[in-house]
């Protein structure tokens, strides 16, 4: 299995506002169809209860929910193509095999915990950067994130950039494949 992990940050780290919301101001044309391409090659998506990518590909998609709430792996009830995995209680290969999950690319696409909990498994981190939103008071997307960037915690954890692309020129939002060395 292949790990990557995808996030579209503000200028200061943020993933969400201070109400922990993806704000307009951080959806961009561009890094939606990166985004949206790279979910559709997936085998597995990777989320907290409170992140969703909200495509119209997405009830399609399998995914595993990580939630506190199960006592392992379990269905969910309102998606035939999800599953809850309590990380505290269950292996995520356990998770994934209940998924049927065995090859492929999974892709982690947050939130700030989620992400967390694969940052030593990452082959490739794509960070989306807008260069021109701040979010003060939001939600940084890597624990950590503060004092100092995501691109420092990457790179603390065994990870260097590799060329970015331009996603959207009008506002500067570019994407970073980040990869272990």
């Amino acid at each position: 299995m292949r790990f990557e992990g995808y996030v579209i940050v503000s200028d200061d780290g943020m993933l969400a506002d201070a109400q922990n919301v993806m704000p307009a101001a951080l959806k961009f044309e561009g890094d939606k169809r990166f985004f949206t391409a790279a979910l559709d090659r997936a085998a597995l998506i990777v989320h907290g209860r409170n992140s969703h990518e909200d495509q119209p590909n997405s009830p399609g998609r399998k995914r595993i929910v990580l939630t506190r709430r199960v006592a392992g792996v379990e269905p969910d009830p309102s998606n035939p193509n999800a599953l809850l995995w309590n990380p505290a209680r269950a292996p995520f290969e356990a998770a994934c095999a209940r998924a049927g999950v065995t090859s492929g690319t999974i892709a982690i696409i947050g939130g700030p915990s989620v992400f967390d909990m694969f940052m030593d498994r990452y082959d490739t981190f794509w960070l989306s950067v807008a260069p021109r939103v701040r979010l003060p008071g939001g939600e940084p997307c890597f624990p950590g994130v503060g004092p100092r960037t995501p691109q420092q915690v990457l790179g603390l954890h065994g990870m260097k950039p590799g060329e970015a692309a331009m996603l959207d020129p009008a506002d500067g939002v570019s994407v970073t494949p980040w990869r272990r060395s």
